[in-house]
């Protein structure tokens, strides 16, 4: 396998999904806090208030980590925890919450013990409720709040953390939280409310990396992470291919209706200071007033792209359509995870490549993992050879990828916890380890162990 001699090999979780200590030591509320509290809002009724327990386990995750031997953990900082805002007040400025802090000082400190590089992500989902309450991303001013916030988290960990990503996923954020209701803070907004609060997001982003730079006390590397399609064409014929790179390009599922998890819609205003053309052509009457000043803010200059790498389609050329192009339907009993997720590693081979030739960024695949049926077996062990079969094919086309001129730098697998999984609640497991969540006990999978001999061979094991 292709994997440059200083390959990164990580994993990664996200706060809310597995700290729990919903309410303990200063902790306030998030948009998740409220929204898994609402009936019905997640399957059986769960929510997020205990987890995985990290905030009082990490040490023995941290040490699962060392002895899988992981060289970089990404993280997210939970906003609430470190921060809380008057209720009554509209300053940009809140309250640092001490104890929070702390847990992120251990933490940090713990991992760089370990020899593992921490990477934080600033926002993962958990918006601060009071912050929501002004608006959240339908309030222009999010910015302010989300610069203090990031030049806060600088000043405190930027002597020990090397690696910063602004926002995780702003498809989920925007389109599946603020438009489709399905994820916190559960709005339906109309496609020009939703496309303002796109903007005002973007706009977050990049005060967020100026804050970030101006407040760390050493040079920084600051990212971006997206998700979105990872298409792939249906044969490498050049008619198919062309084809491909079109439908990576698409900004609507059909005539008016934005697509919010496409990529050039939000990765054109980060990397070239552009809408694309074909969004002002689609959605003319529902695309935000752009004001002096804000596509240089949303552009500010970055060090890598992050994307999150799951599963797309297959595209083919076909003529009769108007972009040219179609998805071909998977075949009768296709791969699929247990999340119903299709089993697409050629994702993997294709997308770097495009994010290459399109941004000129370093990337980094931030997640990349599949649900499996895991359970304990009666040796006690936990087996799912389904999970390491769907990760040896991923990693065997990102290494092809690479060989093909794609600047891929690092690879983190999601998850290293079974955890907390968003509307499914518990019924999803992700993690390389597995998680008893009446008691809190871990056990890794056959797969830790599988990618712990990955990670010491760079690859070659595959």
């Amino acid at each position: 396998m292709n994997f440059p001699k200083n390959f990164l090999w990580g994993c990664a979780t996200s706060s809310y999904q597995i700290e729990g200590a919903a309410e303990e030591d200063g902790k306030t509320p998030s948009i998740w806090d409220t929204f898994t509290h609402e009936k019905n809002r997640i399957r059986d009724n769960r929510n997020g208030d205990t987890a995985c327990d990290h905030y009082h386990r990490y040490k023995e995750d941290l040490q699962i980590m060392a002895e899988m031997g992981i060289k970089a953990y990404r993280f997210s900082i939970s906003w609430p925890r470190v921060m809380s805002y008057d209720a009554d007040a509209q300053q940009v400025n809140g309250s640092e919450n001490r104890k929070g802090m702390d847990f992120y000082d251990r933490l940090i400190d713990g991992l760089l013990e370990k020899n593992i590089e921490p990477w934080i992500t600033l926002y993962h989902w958990d918006l601060p409720l009071e912050i929501e309450r002004r608006g959240g991303f339908r309030n222009r001013d999010c910015r302010y709040w989300m610069a203090d916030y990031a030049s806060r988290i600088a000043k405190r960990f930027g002597d020990r953390v090397q690696h910063f990503i602004t926002i995780n996923e702003a498809p989920c954020i925007i389109g599946t939280g603020y438009m489709e209701g399905r994820f916190a803070p559960g709005l339906t907004l109309s496609v020009k409310e939703g496309l303002n609060a796109a903007h005002n997001l973007l706009l977050a982003h990049g005060s967020m990396v100026q804050a970030l730079r101006a407040a760390a006390p050493q040079k920084i590397q600051v990212g971006f992470v997206h998700c979105g399609a990872a298409h792939y064409p249906a044969s490498e014929s050049e008619e198919d291919i062309a084809a491909y790179r079109r439908a990576q390009s698409a900004v609507e599922v059909k005539p008016g209706v934005p697509d919010m998890s496409s990529l050039t819609y939000w990765l054109d205003p980060v990397y070239k200071g552009t809408y694309p053309r074909a969004a002002w052509e689609s959605f003319p009457d529902d695309m935000p007033v752009i004001r002096n000043g804000d596509m240089e803010l949303i552009s500010t200059p970055t060090d890598f792209h992050g994307h999150n790498v799951y599963n797309g389609s297959p595209i083919a050329a076909d003529t009769t359509k108007p972009d040219g192009w179609r998805i071909v339907p998977f075949s009768a009993g296709y791969s699929k995870t247990a999340a119903g997720w299709p089993v697409t590693p050629e994702s993997l081979k294709w997308l770097p490549q495009f994010l290459s030739e399109r941004y000129k960024k370093p990337v980094y695949i931030t997640e990349n993992g599949m649900s499996g049926t895991d359970r304990i077996f009666l040796d006690g062990k936990v087996h799912d050879p389904q999970r390491i079969d769907f990760t040896s094919r991923y990693l065997q086309n990102l290494a092809a990828a690479i060989k093909a001129g794609a600047d891929v730098r690092g690879y983190f697998h999601w998850s290293l916890l079974d955890n907390f999984e968003w509307a499914s609640g518990y019924t999803e497991r992700f993690g390389l380890v597995y998680v008893d969540y009446e008691t809190g006990r871990r056990i890794p999978k056959d797969s830790a162990e599988w990618y712990a001999a990955v990670i010491r061979s760079n690859g070659s094991a595959l």
